[in-house]
């Protein structure tokens, strides 16, 4: 159970990481915060993949769905940033 943890962790962080770099613009996130978009961008993938492809998501899509948050959550802090 501990390793699953760790690995849930560490994968988080690389996709989350390869996220945040696929969008251009300061990405102002704490470590964890970049962990959370790694899972929620593999979460993302791998609902999307399962459906659509009848599999799992790779790396890629997962990075894909983490980029996707990123670009959410830049937008809506410009949206606050503008009120």
């Amino acid at each position: 159970m501990i390793l699953f943890i760790l690995g849930l962790i560490l994968s988080g962080l690389v996709v989350g990481a390869l996220g945040r770099l696929a969008i251009p613009g300061p990405n102002p996130m704490s470590i964890g915060m970049t962990i959370l978009v790694g899972i929620g961008g593999s979460l993302i993938a791998g609902l999307a993949a399962g459906l659509l492809l009848g599999r799992g998501a790779g790396l890629l899509l997962s990075v894909v769905g983490a980029a996707l948050i990123v670009w959410l959550l830049q937008r809506s802090q410009g949206r606050r940033a503008a009120y």
